[in-house]
């Protein structure tokens, strides 16, 4: 088994744009604006930081002050052609940080795209439907089999190798490839469409690749968000499920210098982002069921929701990668399929400890 313990940073920048390179009447040619969000995902050498534990805070101000630099600009006058996968191009270069293992940046809350140091680029695509479905096989009383209803959001994803291109492929052929999905999808019961008589998020997400990746041959990875909370990844071969929860925790930096106020007790209302991944349940239609997840871990969630973390056993501090290391001992053995947890502190900042075949997988 190897392992990945990566540092997380978000940092905010408004700016305008003009993309040149789309064609003719495309809108994103006119002068326009978004609110962008540029993320890292790093490992960080011993010692970068000030102090141990000192990394989360240290990458974000960072970050921050590298993206300053865009802040209220016109990017064209930045870089020529102020493409997504140009502007990370543009922070990874600008970034004065060791280990950047990728770096993202989201245009929108439904579009971005993230970049390695190889110049192989993610990009990604949210859509939203609204559908009732019920699960036939699950034990009587389970609240999924009864007939109910979800938001369901999907990201496409598409990776490629850009060798130097300033785009891969577009947003809109991900839309187009969705378009005649969300026909038959919004405003219908799931149950009712052949193939999805058992329709978890899993089958959902095999539905959609059989019927998107005979014409997007990029397409890497289907998302499927049944709540905001869970979902699954599906790459065409293998699944990833996810379950998110939140926690109250207060805590002191204890390596930090006596006059940082992190030295002092404060708190954070923490993001907590458990992935797992398994083999399909070919009678169940699903890997491993959300809701054994959450109560599987619940023992372990008792001792972090409203508690001081500088008490849990064993841990050496309580910044976020320490955090992570006990939550994989704590966890082990209730949620063996477990491979991956992403602990944000605030958001968009924090750590991500990975492990197993498909870690690190798509990036947080």
């Amino acid at each position: 088994m190897f392992e990945h313990l990566f540092h997380l940073a978000a940092a905010p920048f408004e700016a305008a744009r003009r993309v040149a390179i789309l064609p003719a009447g495309h809108r994103a040619r006119r002068l326009h604006g978004h609110s962008f969000t540029a993320r890292v995902r790093v490992l960080l050498p011993a010692g970068w930081a000030p102090f141990p534990g000192g990394e989360t805070a240290a990458l974000a101000r960072t970050l921050q002050a590298c993206v300053a630099e865009l802040d209220y600009r016109d990017l064209n006058e930045q870089l020529p052609i102020p493409t997504d996968e140009n502007l990370a191009r543009w922070v990874r270069r600008h970034l004065a940080v060791p280990g950047i293992a990728s770096v993202g940046i989201r245009s929108t809350r439904d579009q971005g795209a993230d970049l390695d140091a190889a110049e192989h680029a993610h990009l990604w695509h949210r859509f939203r439907f609204e559908a009732a479905h019920r699960l036939p096989r699950v034990p009587a009383g389970h609240p999924c089999g009864r007939m109910h209803g979800h938001g369901f959001e999907v990201i496409l994803h598409a990776d490629q190798d850009l060798a130097g291109q300033a785009m891969g492929v577009d947003f809109d052929q991900l839309a187009a490839a969705w378009a005649p999905l969300h026909e038959q999808l919004h405003l219908a019961c799931l149950n009712d469409l052949a193939g999805l008589e058992n329709p978890t998020s899993e089958l959902l997400a095999h539905w959609l690749w059989q019927r998107i990746k005979p014409g997007l041959p990029p397409l890497s990875w289907i998302t499927v968000y049944e709540t905001a909370t869970a979902g699954c990844h599906y790459d065409g071969s293998c699944y990833r499920i996810w379950k998110e929860q939140r926690f109250e925790g207060a805590l002191q930096l204890m390596s930090a210098p006596a006059t940082d106020p992190r030295r002092r007790l404060h708190g954070h209302s923490y993001l907590l982002r458990l992935h797992l991944s398994a083999p399909l349940d070919q009678v169940m239609g699903w890997t491993v069921d959300y809701g054994d997840v959450k109560t599987l871990f619940k023992p372990v969630y008792e001792r972090l929701d409203h508690h001081r973390l500088n008490d849990l056993p064993y841990l050496r501090d309580a910044d976020p990668a320490s955090i992570l290391l006990w939550l994989r001992e704590a966890a082990a053995a209730r949620l063996p399929q477990l491979d991956r947890i992403d602990l944000h502190e605030t958001p968009g900042c924090g750590a991500s400890l990975c492990w197993g075949a498909l870690a690190p997988a798509l990036p947080t």
